[in-house]
Formats: structure tokens, C-alpha cells, sequence
């Protein structure tokens, strides 16, 4: 039986973290399902969402639908599960195409946070895409060279963040991780790095 799987984006990590979610016929959601190992003795729990597939060995119930979920509390649009239509095909095949509406609308969720973080100058923005693009056609010639470039680009981070992320330290956390598209805790680490300072200090 599958591990549970969860996607994130490389802006918002842990922030946003998207996974399937269950529900059942009455709208709750299930407990994790208990697996016994063959050689007894201890087992695991698994809430993947193929996991509730109504099977008896052990018995887990029935998903009624799936939606996608975020760590941040967000909650998609609950998808129904069609069954009628499964024929013989197991939950963990027939069920994709629910599964990929659910990460759809994490993804357009995702886009809604974007929206909400702290707009860069547009100048700015398209400078830093022409970069990005600049790097990677370097590195189909030169993959040191590209190295290098985004070495660089390290430490001109490094050097041109530390003074904001001090100035960012003195404001309200709330803002300053809801601007960043974060939660509190993962702006905090962030600050932390870029300031030099203790992440718990």
C-alpha cells in the first residue's frame, strides 16, 4: 500500500503543502487505515487516498470523494468518486483522474496565494526571468559556467537580503509571512538565514 504523497511548489515548501484528501458518504473525513506487517508484530498506518477503497483485509471504509488539501487549512472542491464505472479496475487505478481535478485545484490555489504575497517592480521581475533563462541556456554549453552564474546569484542574495530580512524582523510576523506567501514559522527560518542569526534565537 501506497505512502500518502503530497506536492509542493518551490516558492511556498512546507507553506502549501497539497495532498488528496477522503471524505465519506456523510462528509467526514476517515482515520488512517492499519496495516499489519506479514510477520506481525507491528504495522504502519496509511491515509492514502487509495487506501480507502471499501476492502475488508483490514476493513477500511469506502472513499464517497476526494478534495484537494493544503497545509495552510485550504480545502478544494470535493470530487465525487465514481464507482459506477470502476468495473474490476482497483480504486488506485480508476481513481487518477479524480485525483489529478484535486491537484488542479491546488495548483489554482497555489496561483490565489501568489496573487495575495508582495508584488515585485516589474522591471524587476522580468530582469530575473531573463536571468534564470540566461543560466539555463548556459548550461547546455557550459555547465561550470552556469554553476558559477548561479553560485553568484547566491551570494548576491545573501548580500542584498541580509539588510531586509533585519528591517522585516522588527514588523508584525503575521504580515510578513502572509506577504512572503508563508506561514509564520517557515518566514521566521527564512529571515533567519538570510539575517544570520539563530532560527530559535
Amino acid at each position: 500500500m501506497e505512502k500518502d504523497e503530497t506536492w509542493t511548489s518551490d516558492e511556498y515548501g512546507k507553506s502549501h503543502e497539497g495532498r488528496v484528501g477522503t471524505l465519506l458518504a456523510d462528509g467526514s473525513s476517515p482515520k488512517p487505515v492499519y496495516f499489519d506487517s506479514n510477520s506481525g508484530g507491528f504495522g504502519w498506518e496509511v491515509r492514502h487516498w487509495s487506501a480507502y477503497d471499501g476492502g475488508t483485509h483490514p476493513w477500511r471504509p469506502q472513499a464517497d470523494a476526494l478534495q484537494g488539501e493544503c497545509s495552510c487549512g485550504w480545502r478544494g472542491e470535493p470530487r465525487t468518486v465514481d464507482w459506477t464505472n470502476a468495473g474490476d479496475l482497483p480504486f488506485r487505478e480508476h481513481g487518477w483522474e479524480t485525483v489529478g481535478e484535486c491537484q488542479d485545484d491546488w495548483d489554482r490555489h497555489i496561483t490565489a496565494v501568489a496573487a495575495t504575497t508582495v508584488p515585485l517592480p516589474a522591471e524587476l521581475e522580468t530582469l530575473l526571468q531573463n536571468v534564470a533563462e540566461a543560466i539555463e541556456r548556459l548550461g547546455q554549453d557550459a555547465p561550470t559556467a552556469a554553476l558559477k552564474a548561479a553560485r553568484t546569484l547566491e551570494l548576491i542574495a545573501g548580500r542584498t537580503a541580509h539588510g531586509p530580512a533585519h528591517d522585516a524582523r522588527g514588523q508584525d510576523p503575521e504580515k510578513v509571512a502572509a506577504s512572503l506567501g508563508l506561514n509564520v514559522g517557515d518566514s521566521r527560518a527564512l529571515l533567519a538565514r538570510y539575517g544570520g542569526w539563530s532560527h530559535y534565537g
